[in-house]
């Protein structure tokens, strides 16, 4: 089948990077959207943009009668489906062959073998394939053989990924709560809450074969990627190809990767996942599961993969396949050249309990050496109601190394103010010295949390650039007809003395910085020379350095992010929704008591009490609340319920 016009069913920068490819090929793109992405990158950037509906995925993203009325009416006679969302959900493959149009993805059939772990894992038993001996389906909560277990366990939803519906379980105390947890998680992100019970591997490394194959039989690995950087089983780095691999190892993963796909007919582009045990060769490796689309880190494969010496293009091989062409090339065509590695940009507060955030990104400015894909721009609104992800900065080089050396210096370079990320975070462990050394296992994040950044180099550039300022404007920073004078900058609570005549800077207690301009957006600090960016404005300052961005609060500013609040006081970390109420108005709670769940960017966070007493309570269950929204009060017979001084009582489910 011919095909002229591709509706992208997605948003952000997956739909972006598909548009650009479609166009590059002569098609006629189409962009949806929600209310909330309405005027959005991804729709300015296609040729026709139809909304679905109001914000709830629900409504919108998911909702695939909205998603065949918006083919319809632009004409479209293909559909990608991007990744997240729908593209996984045989049933939406179903209605859009249904439909009479063009499904850019793997049969129906092949998707309902393997998107589910469950019954991946039988295909690939059938296909002489080791997997990691399953013990058992959790079923209304509970597993029979509780008895039996030995722990650590991984408690794992068998309809999706993404480190959704996953629990590490260190003890049967925990296994009760665990399942619960991630029962929810499945049954909000997947709609399916069936889990599965597994042995943990401590010290494991998540390495995938890329997988495309046509209608023809003919069927390629591109090689490997390793994605062992992870955070509670979702990626954070990625590199192709997987380094110090065992060759034999490397082997027997691409060859059980084909027969993979073999076995169930696939066709497309598909990712077949393995946990590797280093040390323990083929052994000590099994199927995972299989991503029946395109991944989020494809740019790495694209970025070393090479055809005849060519770069591949996976979305255009996407869409050849589709369109009913046979490859074209075959293994021996297919060679590896250079490192890739690609950071995810994550709107979150990496030194802040990875909470999502949500708000407007003010200014957005991207490395110019580096591979970005982005779905935010000046002025972008990242809404509290989808998956946080924002960007992804990809680097390659000759080896291993300079690719990282370039990932941290395009991090350094990239500037996102007005929004917390976790672009601090991403550099920081991409310039440690566990992740050179090739140290990093899946577990390795979640026992080795990387330190926050310390704000004062920070503090000083920011009172450097306001005194800078009033000096250039012929403000407080000069007396009139003589020597410049100090500048006193008051930012959130301390008084810092400027001197850009001598190039000091003092903060109270410490001996004096020296400072001094060492060219565009530098700043020398005491020898030491960084990038600081720096956004002065009459209420507050941002500073962005080395990926993290600091605010101070100039005199009279308002603080909205730190609301004056009193003891007992449990608020809302971020915008979301209100999922539970545990208690009821007036109950009598102790100090650590569940109080309910607050839902946002597919995520849970549990409020508890932060004190004795009787609760109020200020929001009701499935309420859409704001970030600092006041949630619960709780008042102790002391303060003769008057409530006191902050407490969020928040944490991760």
């Amino acid at each position: 089948m011919t095909m002229r016009t591709l509706l992208v069913a997605n948003r952000g920068e997956i739909a972006l990077r598909i548009i650009r490819t479609a166009r590059r090929l002569g098609l006629r793109t189409v962009a949806v959207h929600s209310d909330a992405d309405t005027g959005a990158p991804h729709t300015r950037a296609a040729d026709v943009a139809v909304r679905l509906g109001p914000t709830p995925a629900a409504e919108s993203y998911l909702s695939i009668p909205a998603l065949l009325a918006a083919a319809k009416e632009s004409g479209a006679d293909a559909v990608h489906p991007g990744y997240g969302f729908l593209s996984e959900q045989a049933d939406f493959a179903r209605a859009v062959v249904g439909a009479g149009l063009t499904w850019v993805g793997p049969p129906p059939g092949a998707m309902d073998a393997m998107a589910r772990k469950d019954r991946a894992h039988e295909v690939a038993r059938k296909a002489g394939v080791p997997v990691l001996g399953s013990l058992g389906n959790i079923r209304d909560g509970w597993f029979a053989g509780l008895g039996n277990l030995t722990f650590p366990v991984l408690v794992k939803a068998a309809a999706g990924g993404g480190g959704k519906g996953m629990r590490i379980v260190r003890g049967e105390d925990e296994l009760g709560p665990a399942v619960a947890a991630a029962r929810r998680e499945a049954a909000a992100a997947f709609g399916d809450d069936t889990l599965l019970l597994e042995r943990y591997v401590e010290r494991g490394r998540h390495v995938e074969v890329q997988i495309l194959a046509d209608q023809h039989g003919n069927v390629l690995h591109l090689h490997e990627r390793d994605c062992s950087a992870q955070r509670r089983h979702q990626k954070v780095l990625e590199e192709a190809p997987a380094p110090d691999l065992d060759p034999a190892v490397r082997d027997a993963l691409h060859l059980w990767a084909v027969n993979l796909a073999q076995q169930v007919g696939y066709t497309g582009v598909g990712t077949a996942e393995f946990l590797v045990d280093t040390g323990q060769g083929i052994r000590g490796a099994w199927f995972l599961e299989m991503n029946t689309r395109l991944q989020v880190e494809h740019p790495v494969t694209e970025e070393v993969v090479t055809v005849r010496g060519q770069r591949i293009d996976l979305v255009e091989q996407q869409l050849r396949v589709a369109a009913g062409l046979e490859l074209g090339f075959t293994q021996d065509d297919v060679a590896v050249t250079g490192h890739a590695i690609e950071a995810r940009i994550y709107a979150e507060d990496a030194f802040g309990g990875f909470l999502p955030q949500a708000g407007t990104a003010t200014r957005v400015r991207w490395p110019g050496h580096a591979r970005v894909e982005a779905g935010i721009e000046d002025g972008s609104v990242v809404p509290a109601a989808y998956d946080p992800m924002v960007a992804k900065i990809i680097t390659h080089g000759p080896d291993r190394e300079t690719a990282r050396n370039a990932l941290v210096d395009a991090l350094d370079a990239t500037v996102i103010g007005g929004l917390v990320t976790n672009t601090g975070f991403v550099r920081a462990l991409a310039d440690s010295a566990a992740f050179r050394d090739g140290e990093v296992h899946t577990a390795w994040l979640d026992t080795h949390p990387l330190p926050a950044p310390d704000p004062g180099p920070a503090l000083v550039a920011a009172a450097w650039a306001v005194a800078a300022a009033a000096a250039r404007d012929g403000g407080d920073g000069w007396r009139p007809g003589g020597p410049p004078a100090d500048t006193w900058v008051e930012l959130d609570e301390e008084v810092v003395r400027v001197s850009v005549a001598r190039g000091e800077v003092r903060r109270a207690g410490e001996p004096p910085a020296s400072c001094r301009a060492a060219g565009d957006g530098l700043l020398e600090i005491d020898g030491v020379t960084a990038r600081f960016e720096v956004d002065v404005r009459p209420w507050s300052v941002e500073v962005v350095t080395r990926g993290q961005t600091f605010r101070f609060v100039r005199p009279g500013a308002a603080r909205p992010a730190r609301a004056e609040l009193s003891d007992g006081v449990v608020v809302a970390v971020m915008p979301g929704s209100l999922a539970r109420v545990e208690v009821r108005d007036g109950d009598t709670v102790t100090a650590g008591q569940a109080l309910g769940v607050l839902e946002a960017m597919k995520m849970e966070v549990a409020l508890v009490a932060p004190a004795d007493g009787v609760v109020r309570v200020r929001a009701a269950a499935g309420e859409q609340v704001a970030a600092r929204q006041v949630l619960f009060e709780v008042t102790t017979g002391a303060d003769d319920g008057a409530p006191g001084a902050a407490s969020t009582g928040a944490g991760d489910d």
